[in-house]
């Protein structure tokens, strides 16, 4: 007899997921709030509000091979990227965005029932892609929603526990992870991926232990500091033995011709994108001392181009309401401890006046 229970027939973990929540884009806003797109101050995506490298729209425009499949290999990203990173090209590979490289690596490690480790507050897709290739999420809480519990970390991992998510700087908190963290935590046996998709806007990084490790992964990305996220295009430095493997089983077209130009330009062009990058740091000093002096906010320090506020007084939801209303994007954030607090991107100085100016003005409710 014929199965017709279609709900039946699929993988159990997709019954009941719960999708993941990403930012609604400028178009759909405007559109709601009627305000056109070139007014709203968006600082919600932790995006770069300076745009591309003049350089990468130039490769762009110019690239004669849009007809032609790219390079399976990536070739000529990874040895830019092998200078830039100071790891050897074999140690690296380009993704559709990190969250492929997230997802290919649990699928190459996990079985049904295997355990990931993450520590929240922290980067949703972790759980989600958990979920989705049916392992069980096992989150230890940060301390005070800051610090990594390394010993609660090592006293959760078990026979089954595969994998342990880090993001360092964390998302949404800000805050970064010692390499004598992480070489604790690979001390369980388990594989520790770094997620450092802040990176360019702290330094501190785990590369350089990748080719010591051979369980340890480092992401990044080129969505933050080189303006690149609607293109998707992100990059691990992987021990050369799973680098090889995940070589083989990604689909083989995964990157698109205009990300990897447009990777390769930015590369190019690291005068330019490092002057953007001190202009962000910048201004995320003059922002955290406007947060600061908001009577009702009380901001995390950061080292990434986020800063978290919990509100002393008043509604989270509210505010965000209220300041969506200006036509100010921002990201409310319920995760516990911070169960009432948003998490503002750094934008340009007049993004910064037009925020600081609005929060004055909210009536607190």
């Amino acid at each position: 007899m014929i199965n017709t229970d279609i709900l039946g027939m699929m993988a159990p973990q997709f019954r009941s997921l719960e999708p993941y929540s990403p930012i609604e884009p400028v178009d759909v806003l405007s559109a709601r709030l009627g305000i056109p797109e070139d007014k709203l101050v968006k600082l919600d995506g932790n995006e770069n509000p300076y745009g591309p490298s003049p350089r990468a729209r130039e490769a762009l425009a110019s690239f004669r091979w849009y007809n032609i499949y790219p390079d399976p290999l990536q070739r000529e990203l990874r040895d830019a990227l092998a200078k830039y990173t100071g790891a050897a090209s074999e140690h690296i590979l380009v993704g559709n965005g990190s969250d492929e490289l997230i997802d290919l690596t649990m699928r190459l490690f996990l079985t049904p029932g295997d355990k990931v480790i993450s520590c929240p507050p922290t980067f949703g897709m972790y759980k989600f892609n958990t979920e989705v290739c049916g392992g069980e999420i096992v989150e230890i809480p940060r301390v005070g929603g800051l610090y990594l519990d390394i010993e609660a970390i090592k006293n959760a991992v078990d026979r089954r526990t595969k994998l342990i998510f880090i993001c360092s700087p964390n998302n949404p908190t800000g805050n970064t992870v010692s390499n004598e963290e992480i070489t604790e935590l690979l001390s369980t046996g388990a594989v520790v991926i770094v997620d450092e998709a802040y990176f360019e806007f702290c330094g501190c990084t785990a590369v350089p232990l990748v080719p010591y490790k051979d369980r340890l992964i480092v992401l990044r990305t080129f969505s933050k500091w080189a303006a690149l996220a609607g293109l998707r295009v992100g990059y691990g430095i992987f021990p050369a033995v799973i680098a090889e493997t995940i070589l083989r089983m990604k689909p083989p077209y995964n990157v698109n011709v205009a990300a990897l130009v447009a990777a390769k330009a930015t590369l190019d062009d690291l005068d330019r994108q490092q002057k953007v990058v001190r202009a962000i740091t910048d201004e995320r000093h003059r922002l955290y001392s406007g947060l600061s002096n908001i009577p009702f906010l009380k901001p995390t320090p950061s080292q990434a181009n986020f800063i978290l506020c919990s509100l002393k007084e008043g509604s989270a939801a509210n505010l965000k309401a209220f300041l969506m209303e200006q036509g100010i994007l921002i990201k409310q954030i319920d995760s516990a401890p911070f169960t009432n607090a948003i998490r503002v991107s750094v934008g340009r100085p007049e993004d910064t006046d037009a925020l600081l100016q609005a929060l004055g003005q909210w009536d607190i409710q």
